[in-house]
């Protein structure tokens, strides 16, 4: 099908302005680097991300779906097909429950939370991206990780279009994964199971937290929060910096001389920049080391 039609179709579903062609999507990553989106398109209604997986069957295209790009890198060479940004927002709290679209900020949530006296995620106040995100890899922060506050998730089968929910327990929550990793899948919602707090005291564990972040992580450059993974039996940003790359750069990327655990854009980095210092930290890391590190950063494209 030509690719004008695919578009003609998208724009009837979606509206106009939902729908854009060559999509810069250093404008939709927190590293502010990366290729185009051949079409990239925006959607809050669950009605309408079924309806384009159903004409996806004529269109055929690749999907690629994303949250607030806050842990994803797009190689310079982009992404074809199509990439999917979903935005519903929605916030229900019930007792000590909270229903949240995947869509929601992280951030926000905790001020949501925070304002009906409930207490267990505070930890990811900090965390930047989506509440979607934050389950698909398990984040955590301060000796939480979601896998603490998730009660169940619902998301849309995208090779069958079933809405399902699983459990906690099905999720399948490690150190920064779940099962959603190797899932064709859309994550929509999840309840919360939380705690009554006082406000106070949750005020003041979440300035706790937003201190210690901004006295010890790199805030004034864009990156992709930590960009290595811990290692079992080390310290991953240790080990950088023992290897004496803090400070280290290639082209416009830079191993934080903050925290050597982040790669930063000083400004005009591309995404190979990025990927090559990603790839020489590893290199030089196992090297001195004999140990290997993973990233946390999704590669896309």
């Amino acid at each position: 099908m030509k690719k004008e039609n695919i578009v003609e179709d998208l724009t009837e579903i979606l509206g106009e302005k939902n729908v854009k062609l060559d999509e810069n999507m250093a404008k939709h990553s927190s590293f502010k680097a990366g290729g185009n989106a051949e079409i990239f398109v925006e959607i809050n209604e669950v009605e309408q991300i079924k309806n384009i997986i159903d004409k996806n069957k004529e269109w055929n295209l690749p999907i690629t779906i994303i949250g607030n790009g806050s842990n994803i890198l797009v190689r310079d060479t982009g992404l074809k097909g199509l990439v999917i940004k979903y935005v519903s927002n929605k916030i229900k709290i019930k007792d000590l429950e909270a229903t949240v679209d995947s869509g929601v900020i992280n951030a926000v949530l905790a001020f949501e939370l925070l304002k009906n006296n409930l207490s267990g995620f505070e930890f990811a106040q900090g965390i930047p991206g989506t509440i979607g995100g934050a389950i698909f890899m398990n984040a955590g922060a301060f000796g939480s990780e979601m896998i603490n506050v998730v009660k169940d998730v619902t998301y849309l089968d995208l090779d069958t279009n079933e809405i399902k929910t699983i459990s906690n327990e099905e999720c399948g929550f490690t150190y920064r994964h779940s099962n959603f990793a190797n899932m064709n899948a859309l994550i929509l919602q999840t309840t919360l199971k939380l705690e009554k707090g006082d406000s106070k005291e949750i005020q003041e564990k979440m300035n706790s937290f937003r201190e210690k972040r901004m006295n010890s992580q790199p805030y004034d450059k864009p990156s992709a929060g930590s960009t290595f993974k811990r290692g079992t039996d080390f310290v991953t940003a240790q080990l950088i910096d023992q290897a004496g790359l803090k400070g280290y750069s290639i082209g416009g990327a830079q191993v934080s001389e903050k925290h050597a655990g982040f790669i930063i854009n000083k400004g005009e980095a591309t995404a190979t920049d990025i990927i090559d210092l990603i790839e020489y930290v590893k290199e030089k890391v196992y090297e001195k080391f004999n140990k290997k590190i993973e990233t946390e950063v999704r590669i896309l494209g």
